[in-house]
């Protein structure tokens, strides 16, 4: 029985592996590449057209940078860290966002007499010890533009254009842009302790994380989306009745930019920052029927403050790619496959597969692209390879094609076969393509 070939197989259970990924952490696979392609893509040229110059910050910063304000000023955000403790002593932390390292650097490097204001553009991937959900992963990808060096209206309005032109690109459809303003340092205090002085009225009614931030971070609890808390809300204190009239009429003026350049936006009162250093201008896109915001960014004037230069104005938002993604595929939004190989190098025997080789080099280095499956040995099994993948031409290299100087060029569509000089092969190649 066990020598019969039509014996029935027995499926095993694959075996489990040693090791897996860690929790919340994502690998980027094979068949995401067009994904990532596209939003690469699209991205560049975005940049380009606003006249965004790439900057890149280390994925590790002291913890103490992040600790000390620069990250947030709430307890619950510096949990959110991942902090690495090395043999000198030395505590490092995985970078959680964007605006701080950029800052950083835009400090330390004098980036001010490089541009006027500086505009630059980040991508790349971030860290966050939360708790772990659909649409909130430890490791996610951002694409970012900052604008640093001014506080005028008009560049609060160029990072949310630059990310509708970004989104639109992509051809997401339906998108709103959901609006508000945290105020300043003059006219946010007063707002605050109004928030508190309603809350603690009413603390029985808080869920217990709410209760234990309200006097730490009172602008969370605007966020909570418990019942109790979300009941709450709605009768609580918002701040556009307590702006000043600078923070007025700079929100009055992002909003006259936004509708003259045909964006649709909600005001939504209830959005607000948890950290101190943001003021004014903040939002969040989205693009129905995903749930979740795709992008969000806002100014934070005061933050070059906390970590140890002067008030520097700056204003920026970032894109989640994997939320992009998401959104792109509830749209049915299927991104343009990438072009495939158009030739296919058949090889047999050992002794052909260095000639093979040093020929493939040569096509790709003329712009050819060459693929090839040489780990199959038989000619069938790698022409019915090629078959599948569609190929316009096979090139068949064998043992005597080496020891002639040439190879066979073989036409997958008609079948017929002619054989050519190998040193000619780039011009063959080309003239049968075209």
């Amino acid at each position: 029985m066990a020598n019969n070939p039509k014996a029935k197989k027995i499926s095993r259970p694959a075996r489990p592996l040693a090791f897996e990924r860690a929790k919340g952490m994502s690998d980027s696979l094979p068949r995401d590449q067009e994904w990532r392609r596209l939003i690469w893509q699209t991205g560049q040229t975005v940049s380009e057209l606003h006249d965004f110059y790439f900057i890149e910050t280390p994925l590790l910063e002291s913890a103490e940078f992040f600790e000390s304000g620069a990250g947030s000023v709430s307890e619950e955000s510096e949990k959110r860290l991942y902090v690495l403790k090395t043999k000198e002593g030395e505590r490092l932390a995985l970078r959680s966002g964007s605006c701080a390292p950029i800052l950083r650097s835009y400090l330390e490097h004098r980036l001010v007499y490089f541009a006027s204001p500086l505009k630059v553009f980040h991508t790349g991937p971030y860290f966050r010890h939360i708790k772990i959900k659909p649409g909130f992963e430890r490791q996610f990808h951002v694409w970012g533009f900052e604008i640093i060096g001014e506080a005028d209206s008009i560049y609060d309005g160029e990072i949310i254009l630059a990310l509708f032109d970004f989104l639109k690109a992509l051809k997401i459809k339906n998108l709103i842009l959901k609006i508000n303003t945290s105020g300043c340092r003059v006219c946010r205090p007063a707002f605050k302790q109004k928030i508190k002085n309603y809350y603690r009225g009413r603390r029985e009614d808080l869920c217990k994380k709410c209760e234990k931030i309200l006097d730490e971070n009172p602008f969370a609890l605007m966020a909570c989306e418990e019942e109790g808390c979300r009941v709450l809300r709605e009768k609580a204190p918002i701040i556009l009745d307590y702006l000043c009239q600078n923070c007025n009429n700079h929100l009055k003026a992002v909003l006259e930019l936004t509708e003259d350049n045909g964006i649709i936006y909600e005001p939504n009162p209830y959005l607000l920052p948890e950290d101190d250093y943001a003021n004014r201008t903040i939002f969040e896109i989205f693009a129905p029927p995903f749930e979740l915001p795709v992008a969000s960014g806002g100014r934070y004037d005061y933050l070059a403050e906390a970590i140890g230069g002067r008030i520097t104005p700056a204003v920026g938002g970032a894109l989640g790619l994997e939320r992009v993604t998401e959104a792109m595929k509830r749209q049915g939004i299927v991104p343009r496959a990438k072009s495939r190989p158009r030739i296919f190098f058949v090889v047999i025997g050992d002794q052909a597969k260095k000639s093979a080789l040093k020929l493939m080099n040569r096509l790709r280095s003329s712009g050819v692209a060459v693929v090839e499956v040489v780990g199959k040995k038989t000619l069938k099994a790698q022409l019915k390879i090629a078959e599948r993948m569609t190929i316009t031409l096979a090139l068949l290299l064998g043992q005597k094609e080496v020891f002639e100087g040439t190879v066979i060029v073989r036409d997958m569509t008609s079948g017929v076969q002619e054989t050519v000089l190998s040193e000619r092969i780039v011009e063959e190649v080309k003239k049968r393509l075209h």
